[in-house]
């Protein structure tokens, strides 16, 4: 009887410990909710600008190895992705900008599925028309980003853009030739240049519109 007893006060006390640490446990989710709106913004751009990268290497692996059902799949996945890239705009510069912005990520896509289908099918001369494509792409955004917002120089975007569409050819030329230590480096550098990118973005808004983050 007195081992029953003895269980039974355990489990009450056990109980009891549990209930006394839940105010602490909301207390301490509190402060994570209250993440101050800057720091919302930049993590938001980051994810959305990650997703593009993760989204396209898919592409590229997916077409590189034949499943058309995978390849299917993560394009889809790229296109919505790039909405939601273009969306990210609207609150600060409206719904035309938004539409733009999209159809030039679109167009930067586009640009870097050219170079993958030149390069896996050997077609040195459709892979350089590729690379003037992704880099005529990387003036448009960039002098287009540069007009909405003047924290946004054109020149620091150029060459930001160029470098992440160098990261891409150099993605593809590594998967192309199935050298797979060398991709996952440049995944590495692609990730962390990504958040250069959209840490630069993020940036530029909240000097620009700074009382939309006053809390």
């Amino acid at each position: 009887m007195k081992k029953h007893a003895f269980k039974f006060l355990t489990m009450v006390f056990s109980v009891l410990l549990f209930v006394a640490s839940v105010p602490s446990f909301a207390e301490d989710m509190k402060g994570i909710a209250e993440v101050p709106q800057s720091v919302k913004v930049k993590l938001a751009l980051r994810d959305l600008y990650s997703g593009h990268i993760f989204w396209v290497r898919n592409v590229v692996f997916a077409t590189k190895y034949g499943n058309k059902a995978a390849a299917k799949v993560a394009e889809e996945q790229v296109v919505q992705n790039a909405k939601a890239i273009g969306e990210s705009i609207t609150p600060y510069y409206g719904k035309d900008a938004s539409e733009k912005l999209f159809k030039l990520f679109a167009g930067h896509y586009g640009a870097v599925k050219d170079y993958m289908n030149a390069t896996f099918a050997g077609k040195k001369g459709a892979q350089k028309a590729a690379v003037d494509k992704l880099t005529k792409n990387a003036d448009e955004l960039a002098t287009f980003l540069s007009s909405a917002n003047p924290n946004w120089p054109k020149d620091t975007l150029f060459s930001a853009l160029v470098a992440h569409g160098g990261h891409h050819i150099a993605q593809i030329d590594d998967l192309s030739k199935k050298d797979f230590d060398s991709e996952a480096k440049i995944w590495e550098t692609m990730k962390e240049h990504m958040y250069v990118i959209s840490d630069l973005l993020a940036d530029g808004i909240l000097k620009q519109f700074p009382e939309k983050f006053m809390k």
